[in-house]
């Protein structure tokens, strides 16, 4: 520990790195009764932290390792740090990307110099032939999170803080690999034990979480996608060794609240997080509403702002019901003339809609979805309320990921005839024939009856595929599955797939 310490206070970064400012944020200390601040590491020259870890350690290398050039396996932030802090050094980088990376990620490398090689669908596929191309080349690998002086580099975010707000009586970090909650939790319990350092993690991406849990290192089946800077799988070693000695606390949150949580940010401060970048803002609200914190002072590291522009649209979508601010709903009646007219009448009447689609279920029935906008969680008590007296069936789609993601873009149709259909969620590669691979690898005689695909301006797509399978293949369905290697969850089960698709 003393010995990270010391790097941490000896590393010398002020020729590239800035020392980010530590903001005070009005509108979130009104609102949750705290002085909140947030250290604002999206102000960084590749609008990332990461700049300080692979500067750190690229500029520890002896003259000979510098000679040999430097490679890193990175579709993200640190790919950013490792190009720009070799071409400040004069240093040659290689920087292997899975061919999924968005071209904004991509081109940004190239632009400070770096030589990019683009392998396979994902980080695994990436970092197997960095190591062969390393192999080969007897470049330094620079690892994005698991080196004791990338942790030292991220680390001094640790000593700003302290110093920019000696009085601070809680951190949060976001944890992905470790480095920087490491380098962070490391410091401030050093000089400042007093001081709560909170790791945020996503609730589908939380390897850190569960390894504290377990005592070792475990390796998540999947990540979720969302907030992709931190979808790692295993945590480092030298990362895992160091949180279990210092022991923190972790708090969970899932999409809808990182969505919030970066139009929090932007309110407040005009500038976009990419969602990794406002992970430790989300479980700061997070941590308050829980825990019920009030008076104290609080910093949030905003960790990045490598948005691409793309995403922004579904992130404005999942905002509303993550601030608990839009309530979703499918609500049948009669299907008879007036009946839509009765339901605004007597149950909608002046509240705000946010959405309105209209389903038609057989002769005697119809379906609405409903999106609904709210102040209070009191308005959707007083609109279910007001469902039940009026005999209304009716349920409840608000925590329905399938319902927000898909099925409120497909109210329409339904089949001409009654068909045995399964529904699945697939997580596509971005990548030409990703979805011809999908076909190909499906027999003839099974019929695809619904296909719904959103781009999230991200590494991988959402797909929603509903299938007409006879009986005697269901076996071979299931070795399908298995042997595609995309992320798959089934669906057919859902309330909303039987509201609205069958």
């Amino acid at each position: 520990m003393e010995t990270l310490i010391r790097k941490i206070i000896n590393s010398r970064m002020d020729d590239v790195v800035i020392r980010s400012p530590l903001e005070f944020s009005r509108l979130m200390s009104e609102r949750y009764g705290n002085k909140i601040y947030l250290k604002r590491e999206d102000m960084q020259k590749i609008f990332s932290f990461k700049i300080r870890g692979a500067y750190n350690k690229i500029q520890s290398l002896t003259q000979q390792q510098r000679d040999a050039g430097v490679i890193c396996a990175s579709a993200g932030n640190h790919a950013q740090g490792v190009a720009f802090s070799a071409k400040k050094l004069q240093i040659r980088a290689t920087i292997v990307m899975p061919r999924t990376t968005p071209p904004i990620k991509v081109d940004a490398v190239r632009r400070f110099g770096a030589e990019v090689i683009l392998h396979g669908d994902s980080y695994a596929d990436a970092e197997s032939r960095c190591l062969d191309v390393m192999a080969h080349s007897g470049a330094t690998f620079i690892h994005p999170f698991d080196d004791e002086d990338v942790i030292a580099g991220q680390g001094r975010i640790g000593l700003e803080i302290l110093d920019q707000l000696p009085n601070v009586d809680y951190v949060f970090v976001p944890i992905g690999g470790g480095g920087l909650m490491a380098g962070v939790a490391s410091l401030i319990r050093f000089f400042r034990p007093e001081v709560k350092v909170v790791g945020v993690e996503p609730v589908d991406s939380n390897a850190m979480h569960q390894s504290l849990a377990k005592g070792e290192r475990v390796v998540l089946k999947d990540v979720g996608l969302f907030a992709d800077g931190v979808a790692v799988k295993q945590v480092g070693v030298n990362t895992f060794r160091l949180l279990q000695g210092l022991a923190p606390e972790t708090i969970l949150v899932g999409t809808d609240a990182i969505a919030s949580a970066i139009k929090t940010v932007f309110q407040d401060t005009r500038s976009i997080m990419e969602p990794a970048g406002a992970l430790a803002v989300a479980g700061l609200i997070a941590y308050c509403e829980q825990k019920g914190l009030q008076g104290k002072n609080l910093a949030a590291i905003c960790s990045g702002a490598n948005m691409n522009f793309e995403r922004l649209g579904y992130i404005a979508e999942r905002t509303l019901v993550g601030e608990k601010n839009e309530v979703l709903f499918a609500v049948q009646f009669p299907e008879k003339p007036g009946s839509l007219k009765a339901l605004c009448q007597d149950v909608i009447g002046e509240r705000n809609i946010t959405e309105f689609n209209y389903r038609y279920d057989d002769h005697s029935r119809a379906t609405i979805f409903l999106g609904m906008a709210i102040e209070h969680q009191r308005e959707k008590v007083q609109f279910v309320e007001d469902l039940t007296e009026k005999g209304y069936t009716f349920f409840d789609l608000t925590e329905d990921d399938l319902a927000k993601d898909h099925i409120r873009h497909l109210v329409g149709g339904r089949p001409g005839r009654r068909m045995s259909e399964k529904f699945y969620r697939f997580e596509f590669p971005e990548r030409p024939q990703a979805l011809m691979d999908f076909l190909n690898a499906m027999q003839p005689d099974w019929n695809i009856t619904l296909f719904h695909y959103r781009s999230h301006g991200g590494f991988f797509g959402r797909v929603f595929v509903g299938f007409e399978i006879p009986r005697q293949d269901e076996e071979s369905f299931q070795n399908f599955l298995d042997s595609l290697h995309y992320h798959y969850l089934p669906e057919t089960a859902n309330k909303a797939v039987e509201l609205f698709l069958r």
